[in-house]
């Protein structure tokens, strides 16, 4: 038993063994415990060697203090027996002079029964006395005057010069006195005004100058008749004020790129409001003063451009240009405010600021150039809002992400320019600011001709000197080129603008104001129409560069031949197209057809919606045909020379290829009568060739109807593919039209750009070319008429 509740024991507690000793455990933490109280006596010992010291220190400077204070009590004890000695002093002498006087009564009394022989003697012995008296009498009161200068009581001491320059007006004057002892005592008050003008101008540079002390020095030199003196100090005092204002706003100004300017401009005119204020109530109306105020003014104006420059961000940034707009804005406001205190600073103001505001204007808009012309876009993002994205987003399926990327970058950056100007900004800059827009988009148009340019670089292109990273080589790549410009033309670019537009009308509506006295005539404003005008006619060099350059690669094969050329219309193995039963255009105009139906099937997806784009551009296509053809020397120069053989066939097919041209233009909806135009003259240069060959015109070609009814019958054939004559569709849409419609086109046409004769004029129709049963057909169907 005893064996196994051992065993027992042993399970219970296993680690027994490695139980530390209580001795070795009392040894360890004693030596601790004895460690610990050695260091905390230490540190008491320490902090009763400090207390001591402190003490000992507190009892000294005690000590003294008591020292002091006793010396203290001393000292104005000895003040106040001064005090009353001096009064003493003061009593001895005011009863020595009442005495004299009561004595010189009594004697004048006593003598006023001499003889008149006497008189004489003794009224010059009172003038004496009397004469002596008015002596005391002043030496009197400069003695009362230096009593107040050693005591500083400036005021009274000025106080009792005026009031004895009041009794006596003499001393005033400029002159000098016959009496040597006015002369005395005028010298002598001057060197205590002086006194006193030395001890006012040592008060007004104190530094901590208040504005109840710097009226009081006014006041004084004012009454000290140092009226110039006094405004010289009232200027230094508030120009010091205004200093020392601006060095504590300074440091903070980076903290501010973009409000430091007003603050900045809300500190100085304020002063300026204040000091004129001020003035007027301190000095009057007094033209000298008033013109030293304008002049300090202006001279603190200065400064604060100065300052405005000093410290604003980099030119080219667009917080630069927020904090001149808000500069301009603040600065105009507070120099309208002035006017009513008879301050006219506006003019000098723009003055100016003009060139800072043109300087920062000038620099953004290089700087948005430069966003705008670099093609490769950068990481910088430019998030717009979904009301001017998403117009130019319907482009970026068909066409390089670039290009999107391009017009959002020159959207955004016109719109972070024109988001920084203030309302008097606009007014007074704003016709220079849409001048500098309408540049910047001719410069982005020219960057998407440069996608657009072919083998053959356009050397009228400037700033473009490196190579653009894309090119828009398929048809729906160039239409969306095309179209993004006319959105950001047409849609975007307005909205964007349209505040400054409203800023000028409204300006215009209520008369100008402000902005019509003082605007520089550089800043004038533009009229919309030109500014527009502006706008249409980059449009135009685009649109016009697109077609000349699509048309170009129409015309000339990839060797440099020309498809078409004046052979098409020399020799024909028939007599007369007349007795054709089926006379088409020549091959070259059936593909100029099948190119602008394809072209417009294109465009219909890619210009969704916007059919007055496609209109323009089909439309300037076909008049580029025409155009090069009346302008092309070498397709002339064979027809006209006398070595070709024209035959009447050749007539009739040109003239049907020259109608053909003018009913696709018809047809397709768009306006025609320039391009009737050069056909006819195109027809009239072909007709007087042939005539000079012999050829009668009058047999040879019949009635022009005919060559309608053919072309409208040809169109419709290779609408639908086959080979039938049937032109009902054609004529069901000119039930309604006139015999010479095809002769004279309708005068209502509103014109695209009234600087290009060429431009090409948009009309509603109910059909465009994109929607003339394109889906009928994919690709036009080319029949040789000659065959």
């Amino acid at each position: 038993m005893k064996m196994v509740e051992s065993s027992e024991e042993e399970d219970d507690f296993p680690s027994m063994e490695t139980v530390t000793p209580q001795s070795k455990i009392d040894t360890i933490y004693q030596s601790k415990t004895e460690k610990g109280i050695r260091k905390i006596c230490f540190e008491l010992l320490d902090l009763k060697d400090a207390v001591d010291n402190l003490c000992s220190n507190t009892r000294t400077k005690y000590l003294a203090f008591l020292r002091l204070s006793d010396e203290v009590v001393e000292m104005k004890h000895e003040l106040n027996e001064l005090q009353k000695h001096i009064s003493a002093q003061g009593i001895l002498v005011q009863d020595l002079m009442s005495g004299v006087s009561q004595e010189l009564e009594d004697w004048s009394r006593a003598c006023g029964d001499v003889l008149e022989t006497e008189d004489n003697s003794g009224a010059h012995e009172i003038d004496d006395v009397f004469s002596t008296e008015a002596e005391d009498q002043r030496m009197q009161f400069l003695e009362h005057v230096d009593v107040l200068l050693a005591e500083h009581k400036i005021e009274e001491a000025i106080d009792a010069i005026d009031a004895e320059e009041r009794n006596h007006p003499e001393l005033k004057g400029s002159g000098d006195s016959t009496d040597s002892e006015s002369s005395s005592f005028k010298a002598a008050l001057l060197k205590r005004k002086a006194m006193l003008e030395n001890q006012l101008i040592e008060i007004s540079q104190q530094p901590s100058l208040g504005i109840v002390e710097l009226k009081k020095v006014l006041s004084g030199l004012l009454k000290l008749g140092k009226g110039p003196l006094a405004h010289q100090i009232f200027l230094k005092s508030y120009g010091s004020r205004l200093q020392r204002s601006i060095e504590d706003f300074l440091v903070l100004c980076p903290c501010y790129p973009e409000t430091y300017s007003a603050t900045l401009s809300n500190l100085v005119f304020s002063m300026i409001s204040l000091s004129t204020k001020e003035s007027g109530l301190m000095f009057g109306d007094n033209p000298v003063y008033s013109n030293r105020i304008v002049q300090w003014a202006e001279w603190e104006i200065e400064s604060l451009v100065r300052l405005v420059k000093e410290n604003a961000p980099p030119s080219e940034t667009s917080s630069a240009l927020r904090a001149a707009s808000v500069c301009v804005q603040a600065s105009l406001n507070h120099c309208s405010a002035l006017e009513a205190q008879d301050l006219k600073l506006t003019k000098l103001l723009l003055v100016l600021l003009q060139p800072y505001v043109e300087e920062v204007l000038e620099l953004n808009f290089r700087r948005a150039r430069k966003v705008v012309l670099d093609m490769g876009g950068g990481d910088e993002s430019m998030p717009l809002s979904p009301r001017f994205a998403s117009p130019l987003s319907t482009f970026a399926t068909s066409s390089d992400r670039m290009l999107v990327d391009c017009g959002m970058r020159f959207i955004f950056v016109v719109k972070e320019i024109v988001e920084q100007l203030t309302r008097l900004v606009i007014l007074h800059f704003g016709g220079n600011i849409l001048t500098r827009i309408a540049q910047l988009f001719d410069k982005y148009v020219e960057v998407l001709i440069k996608a657009l340019t072919g083998p053959t670089e356009d050397d009228n292109l400037t700033e473009l000197k490196e190579p653009v990273p894309f090119k828009a080589e398929t048809d729906s790549q160039q239409l969306a080129l095309l179209g993004t410009a006319f959105t950001i033309a047409e849609e975007l670019l307005p909205m964007v603008v349209s505040r400054i537009w409203n800023v000028l009308n409204e300006s215009k509506e209520a008369g100008g104001g402000l902005a019509d006295n003082v605007l520089p005539p550089v800043n004038s404003t533009v009229d919309p129409k030109d500014w527009r005008r502006q706008l249409q006619h980059s449009l135009d060099k685009l649109r016009d560069h697109f077609c000349r350059q699509y048309v170009l690669s129409f015309i000339y094969s990839r060797d440099g031949e020309t498809r078409l050329d004046a052979q098409i219309y020399l020799g024909g193995k028939g007599q007369d197209l007349i007795w054709d039963s089926d006379p088409l255009p020549s091959l070259p105009f059936q593909a100029l057809f099948g190119k602008l139906q394809q072209l417009a099937a294109v465009a219909g997806d890619v210009l969704l919606g916007r059919e007055k784009i496609q209109k323009v551009l089909l439309a300037r296509l076909t008049e580029t045909v025409v155009m090069w053809l009346s302008d092309e020397q070498e397709f002339w120069g064979v027809l006209e020379h006398d070595s070709a053989t024209l035959r009447p066939v050749g007539l009739q097919q040109l003239v049907l290829d020259m109608h053909f041209t003018v009913e696709i233009a018809r047809f397709a909806g768009y306006p025609s009568r320039h391009v009737h135009k050069i056909s006819s003259d195109i027809i009239a240069r072909a007709v007087k060739a042939f005539s000079a060959r012999g050829i009668d015109p009058q047999s040879s070609l019949p009635e022009d109807e005919w060559f309608v009814e053919t072309a409208k019958g040809a169109i419709n054939k290779l609408l639908m593919g086959g080979s039938g004559s049937d032109t009902s569709e054609i004529e069901d849409d000119d039930d309604d039209d006139d015999d010479d419609e095809h002769i004279i086109m309708d005068d209502e046409v509103i014109s695209d750009s009234d600087d290009s004769p060429s431009s090409l004029s948009s009309v509603d129709s109910e059909e465009s070319f994109a929607s003339a049963r394109m889906e009928e057909l994919e690709s036009p169907v080319l029949t040789d008429s000659e065959n």
